[in-house]
C-alpha cells in the first residue's frame, strides 16, 4: 500500500482548491501534522473539519484517525531511512569503502523503494501491459538501460514491445499511438525535456501513461495516468544513475513477473520455446 504522502500526491491533479491548499500544508509539515488533531489541522489550513473527514475518504481512508496513523507509520519509515543513512562518497575512499557503500546504497534503495509500491497501483498496469495493443517503452540516457531491458523481457513472453535509443524515434513512435496503447516512460527526475515531450504527445493520442520516476512531484508523473515510484536516495555523486537503475529495474522486473503470473503455464510455454540454447564446444 501507498504511503500516506504519495497518495496525496497522487490525488492533488484532481483536488479542489481547498483540498490543494490542505494537501500543499500536509506534504510541508508532515512530521507536525502526523501529532495535529483534526482541528489543529483544519486551523492551520483555514479549512474545516468536515473537509479534512472527505478529503481523508477520497484517499482511502475510514477517517482522519486512520489517516493519521498512516502518517505515523511513514514517520517511522523516514526515521529508520535516516538510522541507515550512508554517507557519501568521498575522493578519500578506499576500495573496501566504496565496495560497503555503494552495495548498501542499493540495498537501501531497493527497500525505500519497496515501501513506496502499491500493490492495487501494480495489479493495475500489469493489467493495462496484458491490454494493451502496443507497449511503446521511453527513456534517455541510464533510464534507456532499463528500457531495454523491459522490451527484452517482454518481447521474450511474446508481449512485442517497442524502445529506440534514438530520441527522434522515440518521438516518432509517440506520435503513433493510439488509445489502444501504452506508454512506458522511465525517468528518474520526472523532468527530462525530451521524455515530457514524449509523454505529451503520447497522451494527446490517447494513449495510456505509465510512468517510474522519484516519488517527487514532477511534470511526467503528474502527467500520468498509472505513477509508480522508485526512492529518492542517489548519491550526490550521480553519473552513473547508479542506485536508481537498480531500483528501476527492480520495478521492471516485479511487473514482468507479475505479468507472467497472469498467465503463468501459457508463458512457461512461451519462455521454453524462446529460449536461445548456448551450444556447447
Amino acid at each position: 500500500m501507498a504511503i500516506a504522502t504519495i497518495k496525496l500526491k497522487e490525488y492533488k491533479k484532481d483536488a479542489s482548491p481547498t483540498e490543494t491548499s490542505i494537501i500543499d500544508y500536509i506534504l510541508k509539515n508532515s512530521e507536525e501534522t502526523s501529532q495535529m488533531t483534526i482541528y489543529n489541522l483544519a486551523e492551520k489550513t483555514f479549512s474545516s473539519p468536515s473537509t479534512i473527514i472527505r478529503l481523508c475518504k477520497k484517499n482511502g481512508y475510514t477517517g482522519y484517525k486512520e489517516f493519521v496513523k498512516d502518517m505515523i507509520y511513514e514517520q517511522a519509515v523516514r526515521s529508520n531511512y535516516k538510522e541507515k543513512h550512508i554517507a557519501e562518497l568521498s575522493r578519500t575512499d578506499e576500495i573496501e569503502e566504496i565496495i560497503n557503500k555503494v552495495t548498501h546504497k542499493n540495498i537501501l534503495s531497493l527497500e525505500e523503494t519497496e515501501k513506496l509500491l502499491d500493490t492495487d497501483m501494480i495489479k493495475t498496469c500489469v493489467n493495462m501491459l496484458f491490454d494493451c495493443e502496443k507497449l511503446t517503452i521511453f527513456g534517455m540516457g541510464a533510464s534507456l538501460l532499463v528500457a531495454k531491458d523491459a522490451q527484452l523481457k517482454f518481447t521474450r513472453i511474446n508481449k512485442m514491445s517497442y524502445v529506440s535509443e534514438d530520441w527522434h524515434t522515440q518521438l516518432l513512435m509517440a506520435k503513433n499511438m493510439s488509445e489502444r496503447d501504452v506508454a512506458l516512460v522511465i525517468s528518474y527526475s520526472g523532468q527530462t525535456e525530451e521524455m515530457i515531450t514524449c509523454a505529451e504527445v503520447a497522451k494527446d493520442n490517447g494513449a495510456t501513461i505509465i510512468s517510474i520516476t522519484k516519488n517527487n512531484e514532477s511534470p511526467i508523473n503528474q502527467m500520468a495516468d498509472y505513477a509508480i515510484y522508485v526512492a529518492a536516495n542517489e548519491f550526490s555523486f550521480r553519473s552513473g544513475a547508479m542506485s536508481s537503475r537498480i531500483s528501476q529495474l527492480n520495478i521492471i522486473d516485479i511487473l514482468y513477473t507479475s505479468y507472467i503470473n497472469k498467465m503463468y503455464e501459457e508463458t512457461l510455454e512461451i519462455l521454453e520455446k524462446t529460449q536461445i540454447k548456448k551450444e556447447r564446444d
